[in-house]
């Protein structure tokens, strides 16, 4: 159904479908222009360099030291900061994605020719366990199985102190195919 063919009578049934009966249509759209006028008022303007492309990618490599590389094995650390926990205290899940795409990505590189451009295609993380502020999390890479155009990592992430596993992940990356134009 296209927009132009709408019927207001219609949206207001769909909207009214959705909504508990306790609230009218009215109200509910009285309640969405609150809430934009709100939104607008609150609007803080970020400075130019958070918004670049990126930016949460620095965050997570300013706090990510390196151990030690290897070839298909790369080893760090990583200190959980204020700056990339969520509203609970814990480590941010997207956090936990972005260093498991960075080491998994390592990892590849040390066993893929340099010539080959590289592109995540799946990544998939399980969440044990959750990790508090202030934490050093120790971090271990390794290439699981290489082949010609794929290569699959395996990235365990454990905290320091009792080494116990918080997160694991696995990423599969495709080499990218050379045209022969």
């Amino acid at each position: 159904m296209s927009s132009s063919t709408t019927n207001p009578q219609s949206s207001s049934s769909l909207y009214s479908s959705i909504i508990s009966p306790e609230y009218s249509t009215e109200n509910y759209l009285s309640w969405i222009y609150n809430t934009y006028l709100f939104l607008k008022r609150a609007t803080v303007t970020l400075p130019d360099y958070s918004v670049k492309n990126g930016f949460f990618s620095d965050i997570i490599r300013d706090l990510l030291k390196v151990d030690r590389i290897e070839r298909g094995r790369v080893a760090c650390f990583f200190t959980v900061k204020s700056s990339v926990v969520n509203t609970y205290g814990t480590l941010h899940g997207g956090a936990v994605g972005v260093i498991a795409e960075l080491v998994s990505l390592a990892c590849a590189r040390t066993f893929v020719a340099k010539d080959k451009d590289l592109f995540l295609g799946e990544l998939s993380i399980s969440y044990l366990a959750a990790t508090g502020a202030n934490v050093e999390l120790e971090i271990e890479g390794c290439v699981a199985r290489s082949g010609r155009n794929i290569t699959t990592t395996s990235v365990d992430f454990r905290i320091k102190e009792s080494r116990k596993m918080v997160y694991t992940a696995r990423a599969t990356f495709y080499a990218t195919p050379v045209s022969n134009l």
